[in-house]
């Protein structure tokens, strides 16, 4: 009998080893790291409060139930939002633009909202969107993909592709190609993001002018060092995810691939784990006391040494996505304003190149 369970063993070891084939990715590890000297304003406090709140809202709920309260939750993060852009629902593809009074229908940013791939929608990140939309000069185009488990992770990818593909010859107006494409996603939707210009290269379409991403995800095999060293001082993701840290990591590698049916090794899933060679211009955005910090420094060190363009800034003590409490926090308007200095950086290239 007990010869049967260490076959058993040793099969079940050989097969995690064939299916979850990783590349070592701690030599990332030493790239050093920039973080801005400010620490956390005194509004971080009532930022820490409403996340706190978050959290309260779903205790003693499971399943289906906690779900759809923190997905409520979240949808009312932007309400009373000082919001001045128009907001216009849209069908197909779902989800709604965000247009900033004087800009440019031909520029244009697909958005993609966080939210574990569970939760979330462009209503839940309009003060994001909105404030994108006055920095740019840009149309946003906020979509609402479709998330788990109501559907399968592909399904949420496919509709990242499909919008992107349609953006860039429709406009709010209606048809009418794009000059100037950027995607940009926070979270999830930012791990979405670094996918999606991967596979806008390797399907020869017009690649998107430059990509951004707040605390991109980029990798699900949970490797990086901050996904088990910040979860003390990660007041959103700490408390959801900390748990996670007492699992073995085969077990998190089975458990993402029977829930998102597709491997936390493929690219598809973490974009770090593929081709970043021949990205367009991208900016990520972090802070130094969150889980995914480490997530975003292996995929920035590892896009600049493929010869992609690939700038990290790092806050310090920032909650996860903090943008989205802008005007609330100061460090949320310095993150615009860092955002508005890299899309004006790359225009003025632009024009240069094109003036020569």
């Amino acid at each position: 009998m007990l010869w049967i369970i260490a076959a058993i063993i040793v099969f079940l070891v050989l097969v995690t080893l064939l299916l979850f084939r990783y590349e070592d990715l701690s030599h990332l590890d030493r790239e050093e790291l920039r973080v801005r000297e400010a620490g956390p304003s005194e509004q971080n406090h009532e930022v820490l409060r409403r996340v706190r709140e978050m959290g309260k809202s779903a205790n003693g709920l499971r399943g289906r139930a906690r779900l759809m309260t923190l997905r409520q939750y979240m949808d009312d993060l932007s309400e009373g939002a000082e919001l001045q852009c128009e907001i216009r629902p849209a069908d197909s593809p779902r989800g709604e633009w965000v247009i900033a009074p004087g800009s440019d229908s031909r520029r244009r940013i697909l958005y993609i909202h966080g939210g574990a791939w569970l939760a979330g929608s462009p209503r839940s990140h309009r003060a994001i969107t909105d404030r994108l939309a006055r920095v740019s000069g840009a149309v946003v185009f906020a979509l609402d993909y479709r998330l788990m488990p109501e559907h399968r992770y592909m399904d949420g990818v496919r509709d990242c592709r499909d919008a992107y593909t349609w953006l860039l010859e429709n406009g709010p107006e209606g048809a009418g190609e794009a000059t100037f494409m950027v995607v940009a996603g926070d979270s999830a939707g930012g791990s979405h993001t670094l996918g999606l210009i991967a596979w806008i290269r390797d399907q020869g379409l017009r690649q998107a002018d430059a990509a951004i991403a707040f605390s991109p995800s980029t990798d699900m095999s949970m490797t990086a060092p901050s996904n088990r060293n910040n979860i003390g001082t990660d007041p959103l993701l700490g408390p959801i995810f900390g748990k996670l840290s007492k699992v073995p990591l085969p077990l998190i590698w089975w458990g993402t691939l029977a829930a998102f049916r597709v491997s936390p090794a493929s690219p598809v899933a973490s974009p770090l784990r593929g081709n970043l060679e021949g990205l367009p211009p991208t900016l990520i955005q972090a802070s130094d006391s969150e889980m995914l910090l480490d997530n975003a420094r292996r995929y920035a060190a590892k896009a600049r040494a493929s010869g992609s363009p690939v700038n990290l800034h790092t806050w310090r003590g920032m909650v996860h996505v903090w943008q989205i409490f802008v005007p609330l926090l100061p460090e949320a308007e310095e993150a615009f304003e860092d955002i508005r200095a890299f899309l004006d950086g790359l225009q003025a290239e632009q024009r240069t190149a094109l003036a020569d």
